[in-house]
């Protein structure tokens, strides 16, 4: 399983609009990827609500986590779409 701990770069943390960045980038990924705040119970990272309800804040940890094949790549973009608190997903990464 490959994972990725990092921290929310977002001020707001993982709420409306950054969450809603996160969803949409973790959808275009094309693998199925959880998150979760550290030591919390793993969520799909593609769904809103998901997302929303893990309450993740501004600088508190999560961890990024996929086994499917290409997981290495799509977590190292999601990575730093959250911990550089983007406005979009990273192209070249």
């Amino acid at each position: 399983m490959a994972e990725r701990r990092v921290n929310v770069g977002w001020a707001e943390g993982l709420h409306a609009r950054p969450a809603s960045i996160f969803v949409r980038a973790a959808t275009a990924a094309g693998v199925p990827i959880t998150i979760a705040k550290a030591d919390g119970t793993p969520v799909n990272a593609a769904s809103m609500l998901a997302v929303l309800g893990l309450g993740a804040q501004g600088g508190e940890e999560i961890v990024l986590a996929s086994d499917a094949e290409g997981a290495e790549a799509a977590l190292d973009r999601l990575s730093k779409l959250v911990a550089e608190g983007l406005d979009e997903l990273p192209e070249t990464v």
